[in-house]
């Protein structure tokens, strides 16, 4: 059932949604007025953030565009929010329509719009559940049916990592999510940082400890560590924009603007 302006019956329209207001700025179309007046708000208050989603969105369909040239056919899309305008299976079955992904989002919200988006859509999944538990996402998405981690496969976290504390050890997740991962597997992490940024843009991100999804600013060499000993692809660890352009011209001089690092890393493990 769908309530008169297309939202699932069970989504509360009164309230604006994090997943939407994403949406929103994203060029998505499933976001209500709701979501829209705040996200003018919070583009009055940081004017970059807009672009700096956007930026992470298009490093995202890069990388996604990267795996799928290296043959692989299958994703795992933790963080995923709603899957709007270039989403990962959008990107990837254009390109292989026998391409199959998982999305998870701790985001009731944003689950039950994904639900309804992908209903029919019998190459993708949706999953509600925590980063935090991995072993969990490991076995709902087995339970689906849909990926085989005996074959390579794509994890993709961009942009979550860093609502994750470093009291809920953002490591040891990474490390159970990367040993479930066959070789030839490759992992995709978009991160916020403190590194080359100017106190202002320091300080709107810090302004995210006053909600519930607060934002842990980390160091390259932190960000470097989630990809454990699987290999960095080139360019490495580096601005977003930075990895990989379509072209010279997308990539601005201040390409640390946006304030977070971007990177791909493929297991090397032998099988066996």
């Amino acid at each position: 059932m769908q309530q008169p302006d297309g939202a699932p019956i069970e989504i509360d329209l009164s309230r604006p949604s994090a997943a939407r207001v994403y949406d929103y700025f994203l060029g998505g179309a499933h976001n209500f007025e709701v979501d829209r007046q705040l996200a003018d708000q919070i583009a009055a208050m940081t004017p970059n953030l807009p672009a700096t989603m956007r930026a992470g969105r298009e490093f995202l369909r890069r990388a996604v565009r990267v795996l799928l040239d290296a043959g692989i056919d299958q994703f795992l899309d933790i963080g995923s929010g709603i899957p709007t305008v270039g989403n990962v299976h959008e990107v990837a079955q254009a390109t292989n329509p026998q391409a199959r992904v998982v999305y998870v989002d701790i985001d009731p919200v944003a689950v039950a719009h994904s639900r309804e988006l992908l209903a029919g859509n019998e190459s993708t999944g949706v999953i509600h559940a925590d980063l935090r538990d991995p072993q969990r996402i490991l076995a709902e998405t087995r339970a689906l049916h849909l990926l085989d981690f005996d074959r390579p496969l794509g994890i993709l976290l961009a942009g979550v990592v860093h609502f994750v504390p470093d009291a809920d050890r953002p490591g040891d997740i990474l490390a159970t999510l990367r040993a479930a991962a066959a070789p030839g597997s490759h992992l995709v992490i978009s991160h916020s940082t403190f590194e080359d940024q100017p106190q202002e843009m320091l300080d709107a991100q810090r302004l995210s400890a006053r909600t519930s999804t607060e934002i842990t600013l980390r160091s390259r060499d932190e960000i470097t560590s989630f990809f454990g000993d699987w290999t960095i692809l080139e360019p490495g660890v580096v601005h977003m924009e930075l990895w990989r352009p379509d072209s010279p011209s997308d990539v601005a001089a201040d390409a640390q603007r946006f304030g977070a690092f971007g990177a791909v890393a493929r297991n090397d493990d032998v099988a066996g």
